[in-house]
C-alpha cells in the first residue's frame, strides 16, 4: 500500500495501492468545492488491464455517514468483524465494501458506478488488501485530511 498527500501540483492527491500487487490501486484527486457543505472530488480505480475514472463524487462536510468516518470505523475494529461492511456516496455512484480477512487483513473493494440510470451506464471495481491496524488508520486519516483541507 502507498499512501500519499501529493502537494506538488498543489492539488491533494490519496493513493492506496494493493499490498499484495502494487499496480492494483485507487487514487483521489481533483478535489474542489463551491461551498462551505460539500467537497466534490474524483476517483480513479487502477488494475492491470483497467484503468477507470468517476468525476464529480461528492462529500458533505461534517457527514458522519461519509467515507472518512467509515474508514475510521474499520480502522477501529483492527481485530476483526464478521460478513461484509459497507458504504457508498449519497449518489450511489461510489461504493466501499470491507471483509476481514485472516491474519489482520481487510480487502477493500472499490466500486465505481457512474451514470447508473443512463442507458450504457457500467461499473469497474478493485480489490485492495490492507492491513487491519496501522494501514486502515493510515489510510482513514489521509481521507479525511483530503476532504476535510480548504479546497483549491
Amino acid at each position: 500500500m502507498d499512501l500519499q498527500d501529493d502537494f506538488s501540483d498543489e492539488r491533494p492527491c490519496v493513493t492506496i495501492r494493493c499490498q499484495d500487487n502494487v499496480s492494483v490501486g485507487v487514487s483521489f484527486r481533483d478535489r474542489h468545492s463551491a461551498d462551505d457543505y460539500c467537497v466534490h472530488y474524483s476517483v480513479q480505480i487502477q488494475a492491470p488491464g483497467l484503468s477507470a475514472h468517476l468525476d464529480d463524487a461528492v462529500a458533505w462536510i461534517g457527514n458522519n455517514r461519509d467515507l472518512a468516518p467509515f474508514l475510521e470505523k474499520l480502522a477501529g475494529d483492527f481485530t476483526g468483524w464478521d460478513g461484509e461492511q459497507c458504504w457508498e456516496t449519497d449518489d450511489r455512484d461510489l461504493a466501499v465494501s470491507a471483509v476481514f480477512l485472516s491474519g489482520g487483513y481487510v480487502n477493500l473493494t472499490w466500486t465505481l458506478r457512474p451514470w447508473r440510470k443512463a442507458a450504457g451506464g457500467w461499473s469497474a471495481s478493485v480489490t485492495t488488501r490492507l492491513e487491519a491496524g496501522e494501514q486502515m488508520a493510515s489510510l482513514a486519516a489521509d481521507i479525511r485530511h483530503f476532504l476535510e483541507s480548504q479546497a483549491s
